[in-house]
């Protein structure tokens, strides 16, 4: 059977590059983003890659128009399979300078936003005891980082928000699985979306990756949900440990490098567009597509997501690596 998927934010981004993915392996797509222009490309990219799109014009924020798109993909689709919460929007600015509509605003969407969608999801999941949710977060649900607090706090609340469903779901011994997936730097067009008050242009912290990466991540995590979460990219992996080593060794190292390494030296545009209160890919907006402007500096692949999907392979061939060298050191005696 076609599984019914529910993509948000799902007009740029890494949205768009897994509604892409999901397409091409038979899946029917409900897209939900605002942008206009955005919805009608990810709704051409899913008919181009075989598949239904449904695209509905909805803002995150907005729980009863989410609960209504989520009732609207099942009548006309049929019963939702997988739930994929991506959307989100942002401030780049020192948090002394952000306004408190502004953080209200990105907490709502960012936050509140995948709150909303979880629960549009699970109220129809659970009658049925099936289906997926999943949950696109980054390494920064672990590790703050300067200049991006509000989005930085929503990803924290994020993941103990999960694992708080996911002990929820556990106890009831629920078939509904929600799994998380930690996401590096990724080249997306939100840098040049989202609000900024910086005074050059905002650039993702190196390494970088094709939002490819993290669309193959997020189709590996709804195939296999059972696990908790998975670490995209090395630097994710890298950053969570030493975060969890030493944090504050961490902090130092980021309030030297932290302000200039999400800047270009590139001075910002007044022009620059906003996505926090208006989509920036509207009606007579371009369409972005699911890649930003670092394409010759992010990378397509990613050892480290391999090594995750198959860290059972891994061990046993690491074990019977140590077995072997124990075996031929007993045999030297």
């Amino acid at each position: 059977m076609t599984r019914i998927s529910v993509v948000t934010g799902a007009s740029g981004g890494i949205g768009r590059a897994v509604a892409r993915r999901l397409a091409a392996r038979g899946d029917t797509v409900a897209l939900l983003a605002r942008g206009e222009d955005g919805l009608a490309g990810a709704a051409e990219d899913v008919r181009r890659a075989g598949g239904t799109a449904l695209p509905i014009e909805v803002d995150m924020a907005d729980h009863e128009a989410v609960d209504a798109a989520a009732e609207r993909v099942e009548k006309e689709l049929g019963p939702i399979g997988l739930w994929v919460n991506n959307a989100f929007s942002s401030v780049f600015a020192p948090f002394v300078e952000i306004e408190m509509p502004e953080f209200v605003r990105t907490t709502e969407v960012s936050y509140l936003g995948y709150v909303f969608g979880t629960k549009a999801a699970l109220s129809r999941m659970r009658t049925r005891d099936s289906g997926t949710i999943v949950q696109v977060g980054s390494a920064l649900a672990y590790r703050g980082i300067p200049l991006q607090s509000a989005y930085c706090g929503a990803k924290h609340a994020i993941q103990g928000f999960t694992e708080s469903l996911r002990v929820e779901l556990l106890h009831e011994k629920s078939n509904v699985h929600v799994t998380m997936v930690q996401m590096p730097a990724v080249n997306t067009p939100q840098f040049g979306w989202v609000l900024s008050k910086l005074p050059k242009k905002a650039q993702p912290v190196a390494p970088i990756y094709q939002p490819e990466v993290a669309a193959r991540a997020v189709e590996y995590a709804a195939d296999h949900p059972k696990r908790r979460e998975y670490w995209v990219g090395g630097s994710t992996a890298l950053t969570l440990a030493a975060n969890a080593v030493a944090p504050g060794v961490l902090d130092r190292y980021l309030a030297l490098t932290g302000f200039k390494g999400q800047q270009t030296d590139e001075t910002r545009p007044a022009s620059q567009p906003a996505n926090l209160w208006e989509p920036a890919d509207g009606a007579g907006q371009p369409d972005a597509g699911a890649h930003g402007a670092f394409d010759d500096k992010a990378t397509d692949r990613s050892l480290q997501l391999w090594a995750s999907q198959h860290h059972g392979f891994l061990a046993a061939v690491g074990g019977g690596l140590l077995a072997a060298g124990a075996a031929w050191a007993f045999n030297r005696r």
